[in-house]
């Protein structure tokens, strides 16, 4: 067995593990700073959005010896706005102005003709209104609605209201960090974009619905015993699947990392960007939102209910009776593991005489 399988196959029978749950705090400190990091990014450089919602025109070269460069300039002086240029294949042009009427789109043509020597008939151009824009953004904005109800419809009728509250604010969290990633490198933000930012919610649930199932079937009859709290067996759950996580995420990155570091910066492909660095930024939020931010958000919200609190009271009086009589802890939560495997998700043996029951 590879050393992570090793190390997974520990990590989930509880033999070794990170206490995620009580070093939250520190989790928490550092994603509302990432996200406040987002926000002022947001509100002091905004968004660098495409044609598509503001409305522009774009223009297609054929083969032509004029860099990218040239391109932009020529583009820009002609125009009096920022310039997007992209080359595509056989030395052909893709040159983007956003705010630009039919007026100026033609004069703008004529400007690119003249200063790139080409015949104006064999520069195509097309336009693009912003209304056109403004109900794309609508349609996604209500895409993004009814799918974050129904998630907290699914999750707070197959699990519990607390989970989907806990699963909301990590999608929440992981959009902010996305957009907020957008505008402090200034990737523009296309129908791609939108897209990309939709996909990556179902990969974020994901990793937190592996979670949620585990820690569902851990902490069933939970309040029968008395050697586990809730936050216990909820950083026993991440445990359990974080190899698993890891391994999942890593998988899905590397296509994403290909698309955005070989086909948008290498090969210069630069409408990859628009929908892998939304995956990419994506990808990684959704899995650290499931660890550091979903699942410790539930063991503090169910910490909260007076059962688990009597829970918590009994298991700490039962771990400072043993720690009195000189019994060891960590074996008799070992042995404890083995008599209620219902509890701490162990298939132990159940007809074990010594097994000892709070």
């Amino acid at each position: 067995m590879s050393k992570l399988g090793d190390l997974g196959a520990r990590l989930h029978r509880g033999e070794v593990g990170y206490d995620f749950i009580g070093n939250r705090r520190i989790w928490y400190g550092l994603s509302i700073l990432i996200t406040i990091t987002a926000i002022v990014a947001l509100a002091v450089r905004g968004l660098n959005m495409g044609i598509e919602f503001q409305g522009g025109a774009v223009f297609t070269t054929p083969k032509t010896d004029v860099s990218v460069s040239q391109a932009t300039e020529y583009a820009e002086e002609a125009s009096g706005h920022d310039a997007i240029v992209q080359q595509l294949g056989n030395g052909t042009l893709r040159i983007q102005v956003g705010g630009l009427d039919t007026a100026k789109s033609d004069q703008v043509r004529a400007e690119l003709a003249k200063e790139m020597n080409l015949p104006e008939a064999k520069i195509a151009a097309e336009l693009v209104g912003p209304s056109w824009g403004e109900q794309i953004a609508t349609k996604a904005w209500t895409g993004l609605g009814v799918f974050m109800i129904l998630v907290v419809i699914y999750l707070a009728i197959a699990f519990e209201w607390r989970m989907a509250l806990a699963a909301l604010v990590a999608l929440i969290h992981d959009l902010t960090i996305t957009v907020g990633i957008y505008s402090l490198v200034g990737f523009e933000v296309t129908v791609g974009t939108v897209i990309g930012l939709l996909t990556i919610l179902g990969y974020s649930l994901y990793d937190t619905v592996v979670v949620f199932d585990s820690l569902k079937e851990q902490t069933k009859d939970i309040t029968k015993q008395t050697r586990w709290t809730y936050s216990d067996i909820a950083n026993r759950s991440i445990n359990s699947t974080l190899v698993r996580s890891i391994n999942t995420t890593v998988v899905a990155l590397l296509p994403v990392a290909g698309l955005l570091f070989i086909g948008g910066g290498v090969l210069g492909a630069g409408m990859l960007n628009d929908i892998s660095l939304s995956l990419f930024v994506g990808l990684a939020a959704g899995a650290y939102s499931s660890i550091f931010i979903a699942t410790p958000l539930v063991a503090d919200l169910k910490e909260r209910e007076p059962a688990m609190k009597a829970l918590k009271k009994r298991v700490l009086a039962k771990r400072a009776s043993d720690a009195a009589k000189g019994e060891d802890p960590v074996a008799a939560d070992a042995l404890g593991s083995d008599a209620e495997p219902a509890v701490v998700g162990q298939r132990g043996r159940r007809g074990r005489s010594s097994g000892r029951r709070g």
